[in-house]
């Protein structure tokens, strides 16, 4: 009877083990396997305060700035992102989502050469109330204000140095 009671022991700590292991290993694997697709986008005050290696592709989000999309020869495209502290001129060429337009929310991925953010990929509002949360907060407590005082906490920008 003694010795029933200790294979029962000895399987059941083999089975949590087992589990133990499967899961680590799993966890490891799902990790292993996002390593690139997992990544935020940065708002242009984050970009100009702690600018990236040339090499590292990343997002960039914020709003299009008014007055600033400039259509090149063929399909090339220059326009600068904002958020209201700072802006980041970005080209990109290629077609351009049908939503993309001055005034509205957009992420673009690639890398920024020499102070121009060069996309790879625009993506575009997919409908009338999408903005950055950082943007919204921003537009919210400085509506109409001309000009602003802005200074970078490390998590996004904000007005006259509220964090």
């Amino acid at each position: 009877m003694a010795g029933m009671k200790n294979l029962k022991k000895r399987r059941r700590i083999q089975i949590i083990v087992v589990a133990v292991v499967a899961l680590t290993l799993s966890t490891g694997l799902i990790g292993y396997a996002m390593r690139d697709g997992i990544n935020f986008f940065r708002s242009p005050s984050q970009v100009l305060s702690d600018p990236p290696l040339e090499t590292e592709v990343f997002r960039l989000g914020g709003m299009v700035e008014d007055g600033s999309v400039q259509r090149g020869q063929g399909e090339v495209i220059s326009f600068r992102v904002t958020d209201f502290c700072q802006s980041v001129p970005v080209t990109f060429q290629g077609i351009l989502p049908d939503l993309f337009s001055e005034n509205q929310g957009t992420v673009a991925t690639g890398r920024l050469v020499d102070g121009v953010f060069q996309a790879s990929e625009i993506l575009a509002k997919h409908d009338e109330t999408y903005m950055p949360r950082e943007v919204a907060g921003m537009m919210e407590t400085e509506a109409g204000a001309q000009e602003r005082d802005c200074s970078y906490t490390g998590a996004y920008a904000t007005p006259g140095g509220e964090t």
